[in-house]
């Protein structure tokens, strides 16, 4: 990740998946809303708005970190609510790997995952708000190729002495890969579920909608225990919604969940059976003289990821990174602007909504740089010790250069990565905000990174 005359710091585009082709009307189906690797880096998941989940497993037969397709499988399924005449969307919000329980022969055999459905409107139908668990599995297929009636094709004439019965044989087909929802978590959300986080002790999960933070045991689906909640009396006096949740990747009992009013709260499951009372608390004063109109709504945490030591905490809000010291409360450690130059273009982008876009951020496997996403699918990498960055751009040329053989240009027809090209195009009055990075995920042992761009999965390496 050091300077390099290219200025890309050793990233090179890898892979895309998705059609390939320059689609104008791009299905609403089709676009991914999740992407997650597992936590070895063998698998990666996306999910999309059509409820479809993909699988793709490592190649082992490439020296390269490249992807092939396993499997495809619908998580979910468009529902209507009759009483309240609205179509229940099944987009798959979040995906969350679970690791192996055994030592199972199959790769994926007992390799669990849990999506998770946003909710609807405020019913208990278990349809508009459901976590599934999944397992995904090799199963081999046999076939009857013997009996006492058939040779193969060939039919026989039945036995007429004990002697000449015959057991039946069995002869293997072929493998296939299956997918099984081994439980079905609902009826415990009223609200939009926007986090799912599996604890470390791999037993248990949380699962976050706009107004609680609900407790769940693995096996136990009929059953949930809130131990956050911050709905008012008075829906009136409503002030804040939570916008993100984690459970810490080392204490089972610590998990945060971060806050429309630009806070993050640490609780410890341990002080007490409902948080509503948070541990700590991390939130940088506001500067007077810089608020507006938009303050709060560009100060909205969109993600929060703990580092894999649990050390450090990584928050994204509209503009910006900060990274907490889990130690300080008062301020970050580091503020990093992400696309500063669209401070003067929110009333366009409140106009439009896109003020409103939920970027997440990713902490690399060694916790030395961080992910984010930005406009006209370009996404950012930071150096956590230095101000060095990366700016790429995950684009369909990309896939042509390489299939050519030629240089990755950009809109500015210069070399993707050259110093100033694509950091200048970042900045131009010409950024699509249709196009947008919004998912993204980091493998957890090597520098590879998976990017979301719109129905497209974009993989990128560095040595």
């Amino acid at each position: 990740m050091d300077t390099d005359p290219s200025g890309s710091g050793g990233w090179r585009f890898a892979q895309c998946f998705g059609d390939k082709g320059d689609v104008e009307d791009i299905t609403e189906a089709d676009i991914i809303s999740t992407v997650e690797f597992d936590s070895t880096g063998n698998y990666l998941a996306t999910g999309d708005k059509g409820g479809r989940v993909v699988l793709f497993e490592r190649n082992e037969s490439k020296k390269s970190c490249e992807y092939k397709f396993y499997t495809e499988f619908q998580s979910h399924e468009p529902e209507f609510d009759y009483l309240k005449s609205l179509e229940i969307e099944e987009k798959i919000n979040k995906i969350k790997w679970c690791k192996r329980q055994n030592t199972a022969s199959s790769p994926l055999d007992y390799q669990w995952y849990a999506v998770s459905l946003p909710s609807f409107g405020a019913n208990h139908n278990s349809s508009d708000k459901t976590i599934k668990l999944w397992k995904v599995f090799e199963k081999s297929l046999r076939m009857v190729s013997e009996t006492n009636h058939y040779e193969g094709q060939r039919p026989l004439p039945p036995p007429s002495l004990r002697d000449h019965l015959k057991l039946p044989r069995m002869t293997f087909q072929e493998n296939i890969i299956a997918a099984l929802p081994r439980k079905v978590y609902a009826n415990a959300h009223a609200y939009h579920i926007h986090s799912i986080s599996v604890n470390s002790d791999q037993e248990t999960f949380i699962s976050a909608d706009d107004l609680r933070v609900n407790l769940w045991n693995l096996g136990i689906s009929n059953q949930s225990f809130n131990i956050v909640d911050i709905k008012p009396v008075n829906m009136e006096e409503l002030t804040e919604v939570i916008t993100a949740a984690e459970f810490h990747p080392q204490q089972c009992n610590v998990f945060m969940y971060s806050s429309s009013k630009s806070n993050i709260k640490l609780a410890d499951m341990r002080d007490s059976a409902l948080c509503d009372r948070h541990a700590k608390c991390f939130e940088e004063e506001e500067d007077p003289s810089t608020r507006s109109f938009f303050s709060e709504i560009i100060s909205s945490i969109s993600d929060v990821k703990f580092s894999h030591d649990g050390r450090y905490i990584l928050s994204r809000d509209y503009l910006s990174l900060k990274i907490w010291d889990i130690n300080m409360e008062s301020k970050p450690v580091k503020t990093i602007p992400i696309h500063d130059h669209l401070r003067g273009k929110l009333c366009d982008l409140y106009e439009n909504d896109c003020i409103f876009d939920k970027f997440e951020c990713v902490w690399g496997g060694d916790d030395k740089h961080v992910l984010t996403g930005s406009y006209h699918n370009f996404f950012r990498i930071f150096d956590v010790d230095s101000p060095n960055d990366v700016v790429l751009q995950a684009d369909k040329s990309a896939f042509k250069a390489k299939k050519i053989g030629g240089p990755l240009p950009n809109k500015n027809g210069l070399k993707n990565g050259r110093p100033g090209g694509l950091r200048e195009a970042m900045q131009s009055e010409t950024l699509d905000f249709n196009k947008k990075i919004l998912h993204g995920s980091w493998h957890p042992r090597e520098n590879t990174i998976a990017i979301a761009a719109t129905n497209n999965l974009f993989l990128y390496s560095a040595a």
